[in-house]
C-alpha cells in the first residue's frame, strides 16, 4: 500500500505525549508500518522542510535529532510534472494552498492514500478520494 503522510501527522512522531497530541497513537502505528515495510511512504520535495520548519519552532531542542532520524529513513521523494499539474488542479478546484494538494495529488497519481489530520483540508476535499483523517486510518 502506498501513503502520503503531510506535516500534521509526521510530526506526530516526534510528540511523545500521547495523551496531548490528538491521535499520535495513529500516527505512531503509521511509523512502524512503514519500517515493517507494510506501507511505502512517497513524499514530495517539501514535505522534509514542512516538518522540520514545524518541529524547530515549536521543539527546537529536538530539530537536528527529527532531520537525521527522517533523512535516514530513505523515503521516497518525487517531483513529477504531472503529479504538479494534478496538485495545481486541484488548489484551484480547492481553493487551497498547492503545498497541501502536492500531497493528495501523490496518492491520486498512485493511486495510493492521503493520510492528514489537517481537518480543514479534509471537509475540503473527500469527495475527491484517496484520502484519509489519520483518526480514520487504518492499512
Amino acid at each position: 500500500m502506498i501513503v502520503v503522510a503531510d506535516a500534521s501527522v509526521s510530526i506526530k512522531w516526534f510528540f511523545l505525549d500521547l495523551e496531548a497530541e490528538e491521535d499520535a497513537d495513529k500516527a505512531l502505528d503509521l511509523l512502524k508500518k512503514i519500517g515493517a515495510g507494510e506501507v511505502e511512504l512517497i513524499q514530495p520535495p517539501h514535505w522534509l522542510p514542512e516538518v522540520v520548519a514545524v518541529i524547530a519552532r515549536t521543539h527546537p531542542n529536538i530539530a537536528e535529532q527529527a532531520i537525521d532520524y527522517l533523512t535516514a529513513m530513505e523515503i521516497k521523494i518525487e517531483l513529477d510534472s504531472d503529479v504538479l499539474k494534478i496538485a495545481a488542479q486541484l488548489s484551484q478546484r480547492l481553493n487551497h494552498h498547492l503545498f497541501d494538494t502536492y500531497y493528495h495529488a501523490l496518492a491520486i497519481f498512485h493511486d495510493g492514500v492521503f493520510v492528514t489530520a489537517d481537518n480543514v483540508y479534509y471537509r475540503k476535499a473527500e469527495s475527491v478520494g484517496n484520502l484519509k483523517l489519520l483518526m480514520d486510518w487504518q492499512p
